[in-house]
């Protein structure tokens, strides 16, 4: 396995793919994406909706989580997404980024920002992830 895993996340069929999110890079020490801002993203009043944001930190901090676990043989769960919402952005490119602050055995915690073109913080969010055994059955 590579250590960067963006080419096979874009690869992937779903949410990240139908919100146009490109993974720039991802590996265990950090995560990248960027997307331009369509209608889309925008809630009722033109603005991109939080559960966009809320939904970038959740699967950057999730890819960089598994970037770790996978090699000892774990899978990632989310178990807190805590974003605040810092800055209204109607278009133009969002960039994400995601840094680790723990990486321990049994969870992990990372923080990410979304920052615009003019690179003003647009959102931030610290999401805790749970580190289970790919033995083990989920839910």
């Amino acid at each position: 396995m590579s250590d960067d895993l963006a080419e096979r996340v874009n690869a992937l069929p779903g949410w990240v793919k139908e919100m146009g999110i490109v993974i720039l890079t991802a590996t265990a020490e950090e995560v990248t994406c960027e997307w331009e801002v369509l209608e889309k993203h925008h809630q009722g009043y033109g603005i991109v909706h939080g559960g966009v944001h809320c939904g970038v930190v959740e699967t950057l901090a999730s890819i960089g989580a598994a970037a770790v676990a996978q090699p000892r043989g774990q899978n990632v769960v989310g178990v807190e997404n805590n974003t605040s919402f810092i800055r209204a952005v109607r278009s133009g490119k969002l960039r994400g980024l995601a840094k680790p602050v723990t990486r321990g055995r049994t969870s992990q915690l990372w923080e990410v920002w979304i920052r615009d073109e003019k690179e003003q913080l647009v959102a931030q969010g610290r999401v805790r992830l749970l580190c289970v055994d790919k033995d083990r059955a989920l839910g």
